[in-house]
């Protein structure tokens, strides 16, 4: 039965009760929620598809299922195929806030990869990353130093990770830290499928003057299975045009700068 706050929720608000129903009961019917919190099924429908659009929920005829379990992992080239056009925009936009001389470091990732490839112009920068397919793509540059602190290969990522990794990016202190995640969410933070690549990012924002997180809006709302920190460890977020306008001003009230590529 709807309630006398259903009136005053924002459409966020609605979304979320959404996802918490559907995690709880693996499926969601459209008129069930079009009665709950007193919308149409347009809106409701609208709702699915923006969630969908996420990739938070799969839409079927009359409502909607559960997406893929938090902890699933991809191999790179999987991740490279999602959202290919937002992630290369962004990375052009992300790499707009290099500076000649800076030292900067490269999280792993595909859309940390399109930041890589859109520095070729640069003549006195420090790249540090734990990449070998970032690292790969700057050898091309000339004038790039890269620094790979070195670690234990994860395979799936092309990542060096573990305690060796970790000390080694705490022998260094750097202008900008440049960080993908899978997950991103108001009250869950940040998260990663991997435990020793979530332990490794910590480290990276530790030595890190400016935090600037580089995903797409389909990483809104999702948690995966390993904690990377809250989101107020952010300065900037880069992103597409996918975010809502509440979504937006919400995280620039927590001080998040929010650049849509």
């Amino acid at each position: 039965m709807p309630d006398s706050q259903t009136h005053k929720m924002t459409t966020a608000q609605r979304r979320n009760i959404i996802l918490e129903k559907l995690n709880a009961a693996g499926q969601v019917n459209v008129g069930e929620l079009s009665e709950r919190f007193e919308v149409s099924e347009v809106t409701i429908r609208n709702d699915l598809e923006q969630l969908e659009k996420k990739g938070q929920l799969i839409r079927v005829r009359g409502g909607a299922i559960r997406m893929q379990p938090v902890a699933m992992d991809f191999e790179l080239s999987d991740k490279d195929k999602i959202n290919q056009e937002q992630k290369r925009r962004i990375g052009r936009r992300a790499a707009q806030m290099v500076k000649e001389g800076d030292t900067i470091v490269l999280d792993s990732g595909t859309t940390t990869m399109e930041i890589a490839r859109n520095l070729s112009h640069f003549h006195n920068l420090t790249v540090i990353t734990n990449a070998l397919n970032i690292a790969n793509e700057l050898l091309k540059v000339k004038d790039i130093n890269i620094i790979i602190p070195g670690g234990f290969l994860r395979k799936l990522s092309m990542s060096l990770v573990g305690v060796q990794a970790e000390r080694g990016f705490r022998n260094f202190y750097c202008d900008k830290l440049f960080i993908g995640v899978d997950g991103l969410d108001f009250v869950h933070g940040l998260s990663t499928p991997n435990l020793e690549e979530a332990h490794l990012n910590q480290v990276m924002i530790d030595i890190s003057k400016t935090v600037i997180l580089v995903a797409d809006s389909s990483k809104f709302y999702r948690r995966s299975f390993a904690h990377i920190g809250p989101l107020s460890i952010v300065h900037t977020l880069v992103t597409d045009e996918g975010i809502s306008q509440e979504e937006k001003v919400k995280l620039e009230n927590m001080g998040i700068e929010v650049v849509i590529a």
